[in-house]
């Protein structure tokens, strides 16, 4: 099923004014992202007028309107009022046009407005539409914030997923979704993960339950979204095993068809896995400025064979 946004999400997330329209109208569904400047439609060409886009009036095109004679204006506003119309937002802070109200109104059609410019409005919409039309994948893990990296910490069941995630917030990290997370695709290099709404702020402590993070911690203990920059897989150690202790053996793992850097950790009695955690994205964050210590100890190993070698 197509992800939709309704045209009310859209006026609460930009803090649009409602010049004209009542509730039911602000129920209608936007279904696509992009966004029309209906620059040739006001010269009554509607060859190709796309009109189940939000349609999107500037400074030219109300310029553009305003010279039209009132009764042409109002015939060419009502040829852009269709069924699965969004709505007409004007920027700037601009004054609609009387036909505009009119034609918007016959169709029950929300007519929007904003003051801020034009390029900056229809970034700010596209994003958002973006975001919110995006196909979405469940994948199952613990998100957080970890000095502002996105962190999935995955496992196998009861490994201890969601009391590294406590320990992490008690020391001053972010929770985004315990158990369950949505992503979905930004770009093509960037995945964002959220948590489904049933869940949003609450995590399980297997023998406590259920807990609310926001209550017990403050809003500064949660946020909504992120991007996944890193994932964590948590795995039982076992002494039979080999483990990578240069990190010169991490992965990649695909979610989305995006592929995410994975670092797999060991766990066992005695292991704070939470510091442990916090050490990987700091130095995952070093690499990705340029520093390797892995690179820097074998550059410094092969100096010291080619020392000892020369003597």
């Amino acid at each position: 099923m197509a992800e939709t946004v309704k045209v009310k999400e859209l006026v609460d997330k930009l803090s649009l004014e409602v010049v004209t329209g009542d509730e039911e109208s602000l129920e209608r569904v936007i279904t696509t992202g992009d966004i029309s400047r209906p620059g040739l439609e006001l010269t009554g060409y509607f060859n190709y007028y796309s009109h189940d886009r939000l349609q999107l009036f500037g400074n030219k095109e109300i310029t553009f309107a305003e010279r039209m004679m009132p009764e042409e204006r109002l015939m060419v506003l009502r040829r852009m009022c269709s069924d699965d119309t969004p709505a007409f937002i004007v920027s700037r802070g601009l004054t609609p046009p009387k036909e505009m109200i009119k034609a918007a109104s016959e169709r029950n059609i929300p007519v929007l407005s904003s003051p801020i410019s034009t390029s900056r409005l229809l970034g700010e919409i596209s994003s958002f539409l973006n975001g919110g039309l995006a196909a979405r994948t469940s994948v199952h893990g613990v998100l957080v914030d970890v000095y502002g990296l996105g962190v999935l910490i995955q496992g196998d069941s009861g490994i201890g997923k969601s009391e590294t995630a406590l320990e992490l917030v008690k020391r001053g990290h972010r929770l985004i979704a315990d158990d369950r997370v949505d992503v979905y695709q930004q770009d093509e290099l960037t995945l964002v993960g959220e948590p489904p709404k049933i869940l949003q702020h609450l995590i399980e402590i297997r023998g406590i339950g259920i807990i609310d993070v926001m209550n017990l911690f403050g809003a500064s203990a949660v946020r909504g979204s992120m991007p996944l920059q890193l994932v964590v897989y948590l795995e039982n150690w076992s002494k039979d095993k080999k483990y990578d202790r240069l990190g010169s053996g991490n992965t990649e793992v695909e979610i989305a068809d995006v592929k995410i850097p994975q670092v797999k950790i060991p766990v066992k009695t005695g292991r704070n896995v939470a510091i442990i955690i916090e050490v990987a994205a700091m130095n995952f964050r070093a690499r990705t400025m340029g520093y390797d210590a892995t690179k820097t100890f074998e550059n410094r190993l092969t100096q010291l064979i080619e020392e000892n070698s020369g003597q």
